[in-house]
């Protein structure tokens, strides 16, 4: 950079703003900048990051390959040594001589390249220093005086007229820092944008624009030698217009959550289906509800994929609430019925005017008969046939009736025992069904159900819905859509529509035809709402710390060394090991006087009354549990005695990628990865593609002096080239090409630390690129801008980079428009001048 006296040029040390991008260590040169690695390391092809050095081994893995600058593997075991830019190499094929493009040698005025190295040179009317390099003005022995007695000021004047004659452009650039012009009264200066002149006409100061409006950016400005760089918080992306900034809308992204997303600005939150349990941010897993208290189960408690059933030993039946069990001996049976005709729907039965129907038919067989349980469902078959010439006759219909019948156990006498009772109620339903059927032979079916009269709906369809596909059983249309009635309402065939739940029933399923009847249908007072969808709803029930027989009131408190959380239940759950409660009608554990109060991580053993550990793949948050909660899925701890879900993790990793794009991913990323866990992963591109990767950025703990590694080589030998290795936190993202055609990737880590670890994208493209893909991913120009370091960690654009690199072909689908939108106007301007150069190189 040009110093404030306008003559003179100053080193920047790059070396000041983020360590030149260097892994380890940067050091400051004239006019560059080099990166240095720690003992036991050597540095990449991209000179920036640093590859751990193998003790054993050939080639560049040994320290003493003898190479001043780059080291690069040669066939049979030998190697190449090749020099940064603006360096030559030596006659010995090891060191590396500068020359004037580096730097322009050291010279302060004219360089020019020799056997022995740059040779320095200084304009007109200067002189050289004693140095070599720098160039001193020379003492102006020309001057004649004409008048020996002229005074001072005269002297002055004409040193003041030589000097205007002297100065021009063409020497020491007329003293101006920037710009400047011959002028008939001498030189004149000039600033470019950024830069204003100041008074003494030859120097230019850097304007700071973020003093002004911020810079017109909408988070942050940075300024920067003759112009300023608009940055964006966290979870924000900047425009093509390079001030906007504009939230990232993470759930547009693939690979973002695995059920539900929620975008926020500047950040976004995962929500998992009923039955799974979010885990490592985004991830969802089925949640073991049988951990905690046997899923409230009173007998078996089983674990399905998303949700669980509790079940009953032989001899008992499950309870309405799903979760007790009765002793009951009941009959169930099911039959279906078949109506040549008529809409697959229930209609509430006409009223005649004084509201009764009129007396049944002699013939008339009816059933009165207090089922237990009845369920009820309607399906239509195929379209039976008109004849030729006539429109087709409506569809059969199909009516399954599920009938339980309750054996009254109060008939049991010495001449009947149990199963004669039993056998007595199974002929009473054998002989109830053969009357329906022959009602339903006879279509006079009719039906009262929560004390509502139904009739099957005899009505044909009407010209629409013959056009029409007509819904299923409990569907209605809503705008030419099939949509079910949602739980607590039904489906009236009389109406064509969903109704609600008459008061005293309830529904708690989607596409039902009827309402069930509270368990009390005589207490319809009860209610708590006209749209019952849940047993619960229908009032009356026994609260937590309570129980009755049915679950409905007139209730018991739990007595003492019990406890109920539930509302509904039969019965209260011990505290087991003769432990009292501090009151009756307990509501939880905790409330069970236990003799020591456990942590967090932790549950109480009523056996030996003592605090064990939570192990492995399970975790307690509260205090005073006496469980520990299963882990969700297939996630496990690291250790035992986790106290929170963040500490299940997902080991699963590895394996052999696919052929054109793709991820290499921590193991729960990104959540924290798991301890002692090792993943290797492999790519193997087809014939004639090379291999390019993208690292983001990249999170691993440097307390574990490298315990936590990631490693990408040829094989897995550790004497094969390798591309990359780090063992710590990077968040400047890099890009680079693999040094082999085929990568060997393993990331292991110990038992210490954990962090969050790494999602690196890679994509496999035609070797005929590799000259211009290399170019690209070696200028510094591609991660010296904020702007250009966040296109490479936004997931959608690489993804578009990635997918014309692997598919040139689908360059075409975006328009020249959508990529002006896409990328900032100096991330397409540093692309497009390496393409020309890549396709037109004599040009």
């Amino acid at each position: 950079m040009l110093a404030h006296d306008g003559h003179n040029c100053l080193d920047v040390d790059e070396c000041l703003e983020n360590n030149g991008g260097c892994q380890h260590t940067c050091v400051n040169v004239m006019g560059s900048y080099e990166c240095c690695c720690k003992e036991g390391f050597f540095l990449s092809d991209n000179q920036h990051t640093c590859i751990h050095r193998s003790e054993e081994g050939l080639s560049c893995m040994n320290k003493d390959h003898g190479c001043s600058h780059i080291c690069k593997e040669a066939p049979r075991g030998s190697v190449a040594c090749e020099c940064r830019p603006g360096f030559e190499l030596a006659k010995n094929q090891r060191d590396c001589i500068l020359t004037c493009n580096h730097g322009n040698g050291g010279c302060q005025h004219s360089c020019e390249d020799t056997a022995d190295g740059p040779e320095c040179s200084c304009h007109p009317q200067y002189k050289m220093h004693t140095d070599g390099r720098s160039c001193l003005e020379r003492e102006d022995t020309v001057l004649e005086v004409t008048e020996s007695n002229a005074t001072s000021v005269v002297d002055g004047d004409k040193r003041v007229k030589r000097r205007l004659l002297m100065e021009t452009c063409a020497v020491n650039n007329g003293g101006c820092d920037r710009t400047c012009k011959d002028t008939s009264t001498g030189v004149h200066c000039s600033c470019p944008v950024g830069f204003t002149l100041q008074l003494d006409g030859k120097t230019c100061k850097d304007i700071d624009e973020c003093q002004t409006r911020n810079g017109g950016c909408d988070h942050f400005c940075k300024n920067t030698v003759g112009s300023f760089d608009c940055s964006c918080k966290k979870g924000f992306k900047l425009l093509t217009n390079e001030k906007s900034c504009q939230d990232i809308d993470e759930c547009s992204l693939d690979r973002t959550c695995d059920h539900s997303c929620i975008n926020h600005p500047g950040t976004f939150a995962c929500a998992c289906n009923r039955g799974y349990t979010l885990y490592g941010f985004t991830h969802c897993g089925d949640t073991n509800e049988c951990s905690v208290n046997n899923g409230d189960c009173q007998q078996v408690c089983v674990n399905t994929v998303g949700s669980y059933e509790c079940q009953c030993h032989p001899g008992y039946k499950l309870h309405w609430n799903k979760k007790d069990c009765v002793d009951v001996d009941t009959v169930r049976t099911s039959v279906t019925f078949k109506l040549n005709e008529g809409k697959c729907s229930l209609k509430k039965a006409e009223l005649f005017p004084e509201g009764l129907r009129p007396a049944l038919p002699e013939k008339h067989s009816s059933v009165k008969e207090s089922f237990r349980y009845v369920n009820l469902t309607c399906s239509s078959g195929k379209q039976v046939p008109g004849a030729p010439g006539l429109p087709s006759a409506s569809k059969e219909m199909f009516i399954t009736v599920e009938f339980e019948l309750e054996t009254n156990q109060k008939e049991v006498t010495a001449s009947c025992d149990l199963s004669c009772i039993v056998k007595r109620t199974e002929k009473r339903l054998r002989k109830a069904i053969r009357t329906l059927r022959k009602a339903v032979h006879r279509e006079q079916f009719h039906l009262q159900l929560s004390g509502m009269n139904l009739d099957v709906a005899k009505k044909p369809p009407r010209t629409s819905e013959r056009q029409a596909e007509s819904c299923g059983v409990g569907q209605g249309h809503v705008e030419n859509q099939c949509v079910s009635c949602r739980a607590g309402t039904y489906y009236d065939g009389a109406q064509e529509r969903c109704i609600l739940c008459p008061n005293g029933t309830f529904q708690n399923e989607e596409g039902q035809i009827t309402c069930e009847p509270c368990p009390r249908p005589g207490n319809s007072w009860a209610l708590k709402t006209p749209e019952a969808w849940n047993m619960s709803e229908c009032g009356g029930l026994c609260q937590p710390g309570e129980y009755s027989a049915d679950g409905f009131a007139p209730c018991q408190l739990c007595a003492l060394g019990t406890f109920q959380p539930e509302a509904g239940r039969t019965s209260c759950f011990p505290c087991g090991g003769g432990l009292p409660t501090k009151h009756q009608g307990a509501t939880s554990f905790q409330d069970c006087e236990t003799r020591v109060q456990c942590s967090p991580g932790h549950f109480y053993n009523t056996t030996t009354h003592r605090c064990i550990r939570c192990p492995a793949g399970t975790f307690q948050p509260e205090f005073g549990k006496d469980n520990c909660v299963s882990c969700p899925g297939n996630t496990t701890t690291d250790f035992d005695g986790s106290t929170n879900i963040t500490q299940c993790k997902n080991r699963r990793c590895g394996g052999e990628l696919g052929d054109f794009t793709g991820y290499i991913e921590s193991p729960n990323y990104p959540g924290n990865y798991p301890a002692n866990t090792e993943c290797t992963w492999t790519i193997n591109p087809p014939p004639k593609r090379r291999i390019l990767i993208v690292v983001p950025e990249i999170f691993l703990p440097i307390e574990d002096d490298c315990g936590d590694y990631l490693v990408m080589r040829k094989t897995s030998s550790s004497n094969s080239v390798t591309t990359y290795e780090t063992c710590q936190t990077y968040e400047r993202p890099i890009a680079f090409t693999s040094r082999s055609k085929k990568l060997w990737i393993q990331f292991k880590s110990n038992e210490g630390n954990s962090a969050r670890g790494f999602q690196v994208p890679y994509v496999t493209y035609d070797e005929d690129y590799q000259e211009l893909i290399e170019d690209i991913v070696r200028d510094g120009r591609l991660y010296a801008s904020e702007n250009h370091q966040e296109i490479l960690k936004d997931k959608k654009l690489i993804k578009a980079l990635f997918d014309v690199l692997a598919h040139p072909q689908n360059y075409f689908k975006y328009t020249a428009q959508e990529s002006r939108e896409m990328f900032p106007r100096s991330f397409i301007r540093l692309l497009r001048s390496k393409v020309s150069r890549f396709l037109r190189p004599y040009k």
